[in-house]
């Protein structure tokens, strides 16, 4: 996308570097999840440790009866401005519990191998 930057937004190269003034610490994503979905087995990973490519696994009885699209829009709410904003990147799986005690033999939900 072609725009118009402030000579402070690039780097030597030209490169826009906005993006990077918004990153959102794995913190602050795992408590807006948390506070969505406060029964979940969470795991969230930083996939480049730039603080905008993550990765997540949410295991939640808020997902039953919902569809993975429907899955998918509850997390993406949850994270609010910050799909738009701040995350470039999010590797997303969801389960209820019932789902993810199939696939994972019984795990308790805290690894995502």
């Amino acid at each position: 996308m072609l725009g118009i930057y402030h000579p402070s937004q690039l780097t030597s190269r030209g490169a826009c570097v906005t993006k990077a003034l918004h990153m959102i610490e794995p913190a602050e994503v795992e408590r807006l999840l948390r506070a969505r979905f406060g029964d979940a087995q969470l795991e969230l990973i930083d996939l480049t440790g730039t603080q905008d490519h993550y990765q997540a696994r949410i295991v939640s009885s808020a997902f039953s009866g919902k569809s993975l699209i429907e899955q998918h829009q509850l997390v993406y709410g949850a994270l609010g401005s910050a799909m738009s904003s701040a995350i470039h990147a999010f590797a997303l799986k969801t389960y209820t519990p019932e789902a993810w005690a199939k696939v994972s033999g019984g795990s308790d939900g805290r690894s995502l191998t």
